[in-house]
């Protein structure tokens, strides 16, 4: 076992921290239609909007504020997929079928691709192990692994298009496709070992609308731009791929992925793990829907994003800046890239080469 095993796995859980999070927060733990549903209309609204002023607009500058606008606006619409993994599917009637028409399938980013998969990442036993979908130990790779990280995600909204334009019709007739497409390419994970099951009952039949709409949109586009152009697609994908950058970004220093693949308390996960808490302003541009409190996050998976603000107040004045709960705690963006970086130029190197465990992008 390796020095950082012993350091990040082996750390025993702070039972009253445990504790804290649990009693402090009974009273906030009811998700409210009133905050979610306006949140992520305005967000769509905004979001289409800068995309038609992007496309629309003759002004290179003026089409290029719209994009930029688009991209934060739609990124904080499509992260609403993150809080429809752990609300309770009661909690908000009719907000799955809401987000999927207006963003996630418009996007190409139907719920299913997040449903039973990022519940995984917060499974006990499988945090930072090889059968989490999105873990890897970034922060003990070779440096040229995290710009790849990064550069990666500009693909992702042109690979969408291909899986539903292409692979899902095909896959309709040829099941063997159809197996490969939903074992591989049909799970937003950042683990290149992982194989998705199958889907069963009720979530098959989730899976099956969700794939149908994203198929008939796909299609759509494309003959919409083979009879009228493909410049107003080519910019939207363009906008969906900076938000994929932004969101490979905030995944980047979501965790400090120091975890080599053994089990860990939930302490020591809560420490593997980041808030950007106030005074800093922008942390809500780049980590919004409340992920920058990912740490908190993780200790109350089931807390409504609205209330993780309020969880981190309670907890911080009950526990103190000393205690184990402030340790997650970081002040930005750049310091906790610089940090990670920093890590794989002195140490990725050589766990690559001694330590064949370590998952290689």
């Amino acid at each position: 076992m390796s020095s950082s095993q012993t350091s990040t796995a082996k750390i025993p859980d702070d039972m009253a921290m445990l504790r804290a999070a649990a009693e402090l927060t009974r009273d906030i733990s009811a998700a409210r239609g009133g905050i979610y549903w306006p949140d992520m209309l305005v967000s769509a609204v905004i979001g289409y909007g800068a995309l038609a002023g992007a496309i629309l607009l003759e002004s290179p500058a003026a089409a290029l504020a719209c994009a930029a606008v688009a991209v934060l606006a739609l990124y904080r619409a499509l992260l609403f997929i993150h809080e429809l993994t752990h609300i309770h599917r009661d909690a908000l009637p009719g907000f799955r079928l809401g987000w999927n028409l207006l963003v996630g399938i418009p996007l190409l980013t139907p719920s299913f691709m997040y449903e039973n998969v990022h519940t995984l990442h917060h499974a006990r036993t499988r945090y930072g192990t090889a059968e989490d979908p999105e873990y890897l130990p970034l922060a003990l790779m070779k440096p040229w692994s995290l710009p790849m990280f990064i550069v990666a995600a500009l693909a992702l909204p042109f690979a969408l298009l291909a899986r539903f334009a292409v692979l899902v019709p095909l896959g309709a007739a040829i099941p063997p496709l159809r197996r490969l497409v939903w074992e591989r390419a049909s799970a937003l994970a950042i683990n290149p070992q992982f194989r998705r099951r199958a889907p069963e009952g009720d979530f098959a039949r989730l899976v099956f609308w969700q794939e149908l709409g994203g198929a008939v949109w796909a299609l759509a586009l494309v003959a919409f731009s083979v009879a009228y152009g493909w410049r107003p697609l080519l910019i939207a994908l363009c906008v969906v791929s900076a938000v994929a950058v932004f969101n490979q970004l905030r995944t980047l220093v979501a965790h400090l992925w120091q975890n080599e693949g053994e089990a860990m308390t939930v302490t020591a996960q809560y420490l593997d793990s980041v808030n950007v808490p106030p005074p800093g302003i922008w942390a809500e541009l780049w980590a919004p829907v409340g992920l920058r409190y990912h740490a908190t996050h993780h200790l109350l998976p089931s807390l409504p994003y609205h209330s993780l603000a309020e969880a981190h107040r309670r907890l911080s004045a009950r526990l103190g800046e000393g205690s184990t709960y402030g340790q997650a705690s970081y002040p930005g963006l750049w310091m906790l890239i610089g940090r990670i970086a920093k890590s794989t130029m002195r140490v990725g190197g050589k766990r690559a080469a001694d330590n064949p465990a370590v998952i290689q992008p």
